[in-house]
């Protein structure tokens, strides 16, 4: 997979960049082909070389349909949280290490739900903002949409997931 200059794309747990340059560097004494990358969100510049792409999981921003897919997952109201912290922070780990969009709606939602029942934990909380900040920026950008935008539309469909849990549950 390549990516041109100027194209934004998804750098897993970071979110929204675009390719400022692609340029040769020295890394450990060998030439190699680098995207040079400015996170969106902080400005924060990242350099990851070409054939490291599969192992950071860098990927171009998703289709109109697949975000529609994710804001189906949000609101679906169906919730599958461990019950054991570690092991739900473990899975969810690895779910956001993937960088696909599903996977980190899933964590979305399922410590939306959790944090519905108790007090999240320290990390949890933070993986619920990272997780929170990713679907928000790749909405906004797929869409066309300012964040407060995305934002609306995400806590909409938390909102009805979880109403559509408690009419289950009662």
């Amino acid at each position: 997979m390549s990516f041109k200059v100027g194209q934004k794309v998804v750098y897993p747990n970071h979110g929204v960049t675009v390719v400022e340059d692609i340029a040769t560097s020295f890394i450990d004494g060998a030439e190699r082909t680098c995207y040079h990358l400015r996170l969106l969100s902080s400005n924060s510049k990242v350099m990851v070389p070409k054939d490291n792409l599969d192992l950071v999981g860098l990927r171009p921003l998703c289709e109109v349909k697949e975000i529609r897919n994710v804001l189906g997952i949000l609101e679906n109201g169906s919730f599958d949280a461990q019950k054991d912290w570690k092991g739900r922070y473990k899975q969810n780990v690895e779910k956001m290490k993937t960088g696909r969009i599903t996977e980190v709606a899933e964590v979305l939602k399922n410590l939306k739900f959790v944090s519905q029942k108790k007090s999240l934990s320290f990390r949890e909380k933070k993986m619920y903002e990272r997780a929170r900040h990713f679907i928000v920026s790749e909405v906004a950008h797929v869409k066309g949409l300012t964040e407060r935008d995305a934002e609306v539309q995400v806590e909409k469909a938390l909102s009805s997931s979880l109403a559509k849990r408690a009419r289950v549950a009662s």
